[in-house]
């Protein structure tokens, strides 16, 4: 999947199959001076979301011009954390959240792309 920012920058989001679930990246955002974002553990049917999830943050982090908020509100119901990990940025729960990873990664999909339900 591509994305291009305000800039005109490609930022592309690639994934690879891992014994634990699906792994994806994105690879531009260090042309930006920020970060590459990754989330690894995903299941399956969740990946093609979640490359959009990734896109919409990383494009939304270009747009801070450089500055990496410890949460990012993607949608009226959705805050994406951040949390810096072995030189990547990993997307997760916000602060507060109770509950399973595997359930907040489906319910953010499900608030973004409401036409998952079907």
């Amino acid at each position: 999947m591509d994305e291009r920012t305000p800039s005109g920058t490609e930022i592309r989001i690639v994934g690879a199959e891992l014994a634990d679930g699906l792994e994806l990246r994105t690879r531009g955002l260090e042309g930006h001076g920020l970060p590459e974002l990754r989330v690894s553990g995903l299941a399956p049917y969740l990946g093609q979301g979640w490359a959009r999830v990734l896109a919409a943050l990383a494009r939304r982090l270009v747009e801070l011009d450089g500055a990496v908020p410890a949460e990012v509100d993607l949608g009226p119901e959705v805050t994406i954390g951040l949390s810096a990990e072995e030189g990547h940025l990993v997307p997760g729960p916000p602060r507060g959240f109770t509950g399973p990873v595997e359930e907040w990664r489906r319910d953010v999909l499900l608030a973004l792309f409401p036409s998952a339900r079907t």
